[in-house]
């Protein structure tokens, strides 16, 4: 299905907010609860499924919407649609502060892994699934586990990290990464993890255990700030978890 061609831009710098504009007919999907305005002609409904296949089954809609409960993310998706004879706007938001990435599929051979809770919203005709982390290790000290969300499709899908986000293209090198600061990658490349070498390192490096490792060709966007650190930092006696968190226990429990 060929995605619809949406215009877009974002404000702020820290906590951000993408504004979308939509011709007449034109319709973009978004994740429950992030649409922060929208203008008279934007009407919207929840459904199940993102409409990437208008004759799929009830039973292939149930089935969709039940794998993203394996996500975090709720089981319906939003479809806001410019039901008007002009130009119509809607905007949306993370739930916490950080960075919205735009991604033209077009551009990644139109396939995108993403994070669990890393999807905001995306032209119509975009695909979602659930896709899984074929290694063990990979899903359990990823940092993200082993259910990931892949993106399909032609057109242009919106991302949100935490924290700063910094784009690396790698040509067949290897990069090594803190866990949980993966937020979205090429499938070309291969995710995995590996220890952070030697005992002394892993007791009192400050790391953690694990780091998460990116092999071969292809495009990865990082974060600054995952979730999880910055739950961690606010909660109670934050201030006195910093190194705490990166020894041997700390690592098992991030």
């Amino acid at each position: 299905m060929v995605s619809h061609e949406i215009d877009y831009k974002i404000y702020g710098d820290d906590i951000q907010f993408v504004e979308i504009e939509l011709d007449p007919r034109e319709t973009v999907i978004a994740e429950a609860g992030t649409m922060v305005y929208m203008e008279q002609s934007i009407t919207f409904e929840v459904r199940m499924g993102d409409g990437s296949e208008p004759n799929q089954s009830l039973s292939g809609k149930l089935f969709q919407a039940g794998s993203r409960l394996l996500t975090g993310e709720s089981l319906f998706l939003t479809h806001f649609t410019n039901k008007g004879s002009s130009k119509g706007k809607v905007a949306f938001a993370a739930p916490y502060p950080g960075t919205i990435i735009p991604i033209d599929l077009k551009e990644l051979r139109n396939q995108l892994i993403v994070q669990k809770d890393g999807f905001l919203c995306a032209a119509f005709g975009t695909k979602l699934s659930v896709t899984l982390n074929k290694k063990i290790g990979t899903g359990l000290f990823g940092g993200e586990g082993f259910i990931l969300q892949k993106v399909e499709g032609d057109g242009r899908v919106f991302i949100h990290a935490g924290g700063t986000v910094i784009e690396k293209q790698l040509n067949n090198e290897t990069l090594r990464i803190d866990t949980g600061c993966v937020v979205a990658y090429e499938p070309s490349l291969d995710f995995d993890i590996e220890t952070t070498g030697s005992l002394k390192s892993m007791v009192f490096g400050g790391e953690g255990l694990f780091l998460a490792t990116m092999r071969g060709s292809g495009r990865v966007w990082l974060q600054s700030m995952p979730i999880r650190k910055l739950v961690r930092a606010l909660s109670p006696f934050g201030a006195n978890r910093g190194k705490e968190a990166g020894s041997v226990l700390g690592g098992l429990f991030q």
